[in-house]
């Protein structure tokens, strides 16, 4: 049997994204220090969407959320995020095949 190898990579690149220009749905709220749930998401977050800079905090570039609520289950708790569904129109066009 023949295995077949295929990168995630390869399929989300398949997928589009409309931004809606100064109306992002995902914000993180101010912050100091981030909290443990507001840093792990820098890792789990499967489109990569935030990174920290330089002094530490935890920051988001939306343009290509996949919309699949990792964030908002990660930071339930803490309330570090504010996501709201984008506008009709705009956010993640899922292509499959």
């Amino acid at each position: 049997m023949q295995e077949i190898s295929i990168k995630v990579e390869e399929k989300l690149y398949q997928n589009r994204y409309m931004v809606d220009e100064g109306r992002p749905h995902i914000s993180v709220k101010p912050h100091t220090k981030p909290s443990d749930a507001l840093a792990a998401l820098v890792k789990v977050c499967p489109a990569g969407c935030y990174t920290r800079n330089e002094t530490g905090q935890v920051e988001i570039a939306p343009d290509g959320c996949l919309e699949c609520g990792t964030c908002r289950i990660v930071c339930a708790a803490t309330g570090d995020i504010e996501w709201n569904y984008p506008r009709g129109g705009y956010g993640i066009l899922f292509k499959f095949g």
